[in-house]
């Protein structure tokens, strides 16, 4: 009977060690963008018409939220440590940080420091709009993250190209990006206008059927990092880095505006396409968790 070598031993020992690591690592990820919604939720409920800050602050922390949920899974995809247990802690997490958060922030800026109005029940019925709007979203993202775990490969209504990945519905931490790059254009300052609080109705509404529906959205995940890409690539990252430094309130919110039309206008035309003449759809490819 032979016997391992000792530093046989020790090696395995240090990589089973190195493995536990790597097991954390990603889900450090998750509890900074579970502190990040916490942060998020905090600092709406201290906004204010004389404090617009906070809810800038809030907006900001779920963008932050929307990074750390994308490094967690790229993580848990380069150094093999997936497990049920990330899986679900991420899944929590989203609901917190990508659901709770933005619709806290979505009532209290939108709806909470609406004026006095010449009709005396506008203003309350404006108010009782919005939560039932926010709760709108908020179920949605729920229920879109609930339909990811328990369907394996769902097929969108309008398929993509053979084995090209996309998201199916809207993701919540895009639609979660799209009402926090609003607030953070604005730098906070909340709405005090009936109008400009239909019309952020109609967008969080917009963003729920969205998370819910079957059309298409472009995943990333589909882009390998390790392959070679060409040189205009790191310059086009490198462009859009800076951007979002120096110019982050309209840039950030023309990239989450166009990524949330990208799905209905994918969704024209695969209806145009269809007019067309019969089309058989092709093989389609589930993106993994949007995390």
């Amino acid at each position: 009977m032979k016997f391992p070598h000792p530093m046989r031993r020790l090696e395995d020992r240090a990589e089973r060690r190195l493995r536990r690591g790597m097991y954390i690592l990603p889900s450090l990820f998750t509890c900074a963008n579970i502190a990040a919604g916490y942060y998020a939720i905090v600092q709406t409920t201290q906004g204010s018409p004389s404090a617009p800050e906070h809810f800038n602050l809030a907006a900001k922390a779920i963008g932050f939220a929307v990074m750390f949920d994308s490094l967690d899974g790229a993580v848990a995809r380069a150094t093999n440590t997936s497990s049920d247990f990330g899986r679900e802690l991420d899944s929590l997490a989203d609901v917190i940080t990508f659901g709770v958060a933005p619709a806290m922030l979505a009532f209290f800026w939108g709806f909470h420091f609406l004026p006095a109005m010449v009709v005396p029940l506008m203003r309350s019925r404006l108010a009782a709009i919005g939560m039932v709007a926010s709760f709108l979203f908020l179920i949605a993202g729920a229920s879109r993250l609930a339909r990811f775990n328990i369907q394996m490969n769902p097929e969108p209504s309008n398929p993509g190209r053979p084995g090209k990945k996309y998201f199916v519905g809207l993701p919540i931490p895009a639609a979660a990006g799209v009402l926090a790059a609003v607030v953070h254009f604005t730098g906070g300052d909340p709405v005090q206008v009936w109008w400009k609080a239909t019309i952020w109705t109609s967008l969080m509404v917009t963003c729920a059927l969205l998370m819910v529906s079957t059309w298409r959205f472009f995943s990333t995940k589909g882009i390998k990092v390790r392959s070679r890409h060409p040189f205009w690539v790191v310059i086009v990252v490198a462009v859009m880095m800076a951007l979002a430094w120096e110019l982050s309130r309209p840039f950030l919110l023309v990239v989450a505006l166009t990524y949330m039309f990208s799905g209905i206008l994918w969704r024209l035309q695969w209806i145009f396409r269809r007019r067309g003449g019969p089309q058989s759809p092709p093989p389609y490819k589930e993106a993994s968790q949007p995390s």
